[in-house]
């Protein structure tokens, strides 16, 4: 068994054999969406959530794994190394205690208490911590040599050697930290001088501000923490000093008399000095890490709501990237997603040329057989919309308009990749070309564009890096996944994220494709350089690829299932695509005839629900969506209106919706519905289309809050 199965069965509350199997499915190689979309019968069905949990664990165990042997290794070469200590090392796996346990052995700058060992009065340090001497400072004379000038020098480099041993013990620790947990605040404070300053204001809230640290949320702190960096606050955490020191002092010092002054003397310098500033580094530490955790779990929420946003599917689209002086650039794009044409209109003040801008619009639309119109939800998006719907009074077609999130697409234009497919356009081009192709398939396209650029975060940049970047490579890669991929129409990036691929095989396939045209069956990727039968086991259930010969390949039943459905059709006496198109013929198959050692019932229902609609894509229908057009400013906005709205991003305190006036407005968290809500998640979901109700509107700060109570 896996060394670390029990650990994480036990801290995940899962059985251990579907914890040990998922776990040797990850050591050969196998990612998460293959586990849980086709190994259900090995881990017990486990979700992918719970199987990236796993992995995450797994990770984090090993790291504590590498960082025994290092620490093995120090305290073996200074040669303190015991069988009992090493039993007690290789015993605990949590981070905490294992530094607790290495802390009196870790190498560290020159200390006080180094030196006064160094002038060896550690025995004396010893005398007093067993306080039966009634007259210390005729003891200490014995050590009055050398550098140790005088009693007093003397008595201080003992207590320096009792300070450093409370602060270096591991009760004591964990007596601190039970106070800190129980009842440490996190306080802010804004520097003096930085006080009236313009980016100060922001942070105006947490000048004077504290609360528990437990009770603080994530946002609050980042913010705090945000506002420390830039040098505009000061935040500590403080616990009871008094009482910390008391109860150290109770369990060192015993009775009364001069050598138990010293000795807590000793215990409260300790504690001042070295093991309040250390736990409190401590707590910042894991406070922060907390903060990060929730940060990031929100970003990747939105983020996955944001890739699995609703496709208008494969059809002929304008995009429109919207702009006052600039004008709004226009680009035609075929049902693939090619740009065919594109212009500059300009509709709109100061340069107003209207008429001339609606007779172009109009002829594009109908010299490229435009479907529909994806407008970027920027600058002048409302009233481009408005003049767009407009110009369809003069003409017979008037093909569907929607407002598109444009963020990251200035990102995506300037990119390399963009310069690589559009090495002649300029970046309002690319920008305009990739607003179209977000209304086609907004998973296509965002995987273009480095998540955190997206905006549906909060603190991003503030977080770790590293965590973050596995956090929304894995959602990307889960949202994927579960969409399914067109062999024959995917781009490079997007084949980067199926699993098993990586950005060597995914160029790979698409220079086959280029080189040998589409491909007609999930058969022919084993001709693709480099990809092996391990990397065909793990994408190929991922890949579609329509009109195949074999209607399987349109479908989540993966190539090592195939010979199951070959037989339910053979016994039901028809065709596999017969079988698929058949109700009748389905629901008359008996599936646990068709139970075998390598095939279990998870499996077997999973492979009947695909047939039923195979290819079917898991996203939603897309929607059209109106403002109110009584309101386009926020000067517009009146206390107890109600109004339509898109949800733009959702945060742990509330979710900020767009109502049309060019700033978007706050329903706080406790004003999502009328229950207690947790999380805004369980509420609403990105680019959800809402009615709010106007509670205030904060003209001179910019702020609107608004409500969804009562509606």
């Amino acid at each position: 068994m896996n060394v670390f199965t029990k650990i994480i069965a036990r801290e995940l509350q899962l059985p251990q054999e579907g914890v040990e199997n998922t776990l040797r499915l990850l050591d050969d190689g196998c990612t998460i969406p293959f586990i849980s979309r086709y190994r259900k019968e090995r881990t017990g069905g486990l979700d992918e959530v719970l199987i990236a949990k796993i992995a995450d664990m797994n990770d984090r165990l090993k790291e504590i794994g590498k960082r025994k042997e290092t620490i093995i290794k120090s305290i073996t070469e200074q040669g303190h190394m015991t069988s009992e200590l090493q039993q007690r090392i290789e015993a605990t796996w949590n981070a905490t205690e294992l530094e607790d346990i290495y802390l009196p052995y870790k190498p560290k700058r020159r200390t006080r208490a180094m030196v006064a060992r160094e002038q060896g009065l550690e025995p004396l340090a010893t005398i007093l911590l067993m306080q039966r001497e009634q007259h210390p400072e005729k003891a200490a004379e014995r050590f009055v040599r050398g550098d140790v000038k005088d009693v007093e020098a003397a008595l201080q480099g003992a207590k320096d050697i009792i300070a450093e041993q409370v602060s270096e013990d591991e009760g004591s620790r964990q007596q601190v930290r039970q106070q800190f947990r129980r009842d440490a605040m996190i306080c802010s404070k804004v520097v003096n001088k930085k006080r009236d300053t313009d980016e100060a204001a922001k942070y105006s809230d947490y000048f004077d501000f504290s609360e528990p640290l437990h009770r603080c949320s994530s946002h609050r702190l980042l913010a705090m923490r945000r506002g420390e960096s830039e040098g505009i606050l000061r935040v500590s955490i403080t616990t009871d000093d008094e009482q910390c020191i008391n109860r150290l002092q109770r369990h060192y010092v015993h009775g009364y008399g001069p050598c138990q002054r010293l000795v807590a003397e000793a215990v409260e310098d300790g504690y001042k000095r070295l093991l309040c500033p250390s736990i409190e580094t401590e707590f910042a530490a894991s406070s922060k890490e907390k903060a990060d955790d929730e940060a990031i779990r929100v970003f990747s929420e939105n983020l996955r709501q944001l890739l699995l946003s609703p496709p208008l599917g494969q059809k002929r689209v304008m995009g429109i990237d919207p702009g006052f002086r600039t004008g709004c650039k226009v680009v035609c794009l075929d049902a693939q997603g090619n740009l065919l044409h594109h212009e500059a209109i300009f509709p709109h003040p100061p340069i107003n040329h209207t008429m001339q801008a609606r007779m172009h619009l109009l002829k594009m639309i109908s010299d490229y057989g435009i479907e529909a119109i994806a407008i970027g939800n920027g600058t002048a998006s409302r009233e481009t919309r408005e003049f767009v719907e407009d110009s369809f009074s003069m003409s017979p077609s008037s093909p569907q308009v929607f407002v598109v999130s444009e963020d990251g697409a200035s990102i995506y234009s300037a990119s390399k990749l963009a310069r690589e497919e559009f090495p002649d356009e300029d970046v309002t081009v690319r920008g305009a070309v990739s607003i179209g192709r977000r209304l086609m398939d907004p998973l296509a396209e965002l995987v273009k564009i480095d998540a955190k650029s997206i905006g549906v975060g909060q603190y991003q940049h503030d977080v770790d890096q590293a965590k973050l970047k596995h956090s929304l490579d894995q959602t990307v890669e889960l949202c994927v996944n579960s969409v399914g991929i067109d062999l024959n129409t995917a781009s490079q990036q997007l084949l980067t994220y199926v699993s098993g691929l990586g950005p060597t095989l995914a160029k790979n396939i698409v220079e086959y494709r280029r080189e040998n045209g589409a491909f007609t069956s999930r058969a022919q990727l084993k001709k693709v350089p480099r990809l092996g039968p391990s990397a065909f086991e793990q994408c190929a259930g991922f890949l579609r690829i329509r009109n195949s010969e074999n209607p399987l390949d349109n479908s989540a039943v993966h190539p090592e299932s195939y010979d199951v459905v070959e037989r339910m059709a053979k016994d039901c006496g028809c065709t596999v695509a017969e079988l698929i198109s058949d109700k009748a013929k389905r629901e008359s198959i008996d599936i646990r005839k068709y139970v075998s050692g390598d095939i279990g019932l998870p499996t077997l229902n999973d492979i009947m629900q695909e047939l039923e609609k195979p290819g079917r894509d898991p996203r939603q229908q897309i929607e059209q969506f109106e403002f109110d057009p009584r309101v386009k400013e926020i000067d517009d906005l009146v206390e107890g209106m109600i109004l339509p709205g898109i949800v733009t991003n959702i945060t742990n305190f509330g979710a900020f919706v767009d109502i049309g006036v060019h700033q978007d407005g706050l329903v706080h968290i406790s004003q999502l519905a009328n229950r207690y809500v947790k999380d805004p998640n369980d509420v609403v979901h990105l680019h959800q289309h809402v009615q709010v109700k106007v509670l205030e509107v904060d003209r001179r700060r910019n702020r609107i809050s608004l409500s969804m109570k009562n509606l």
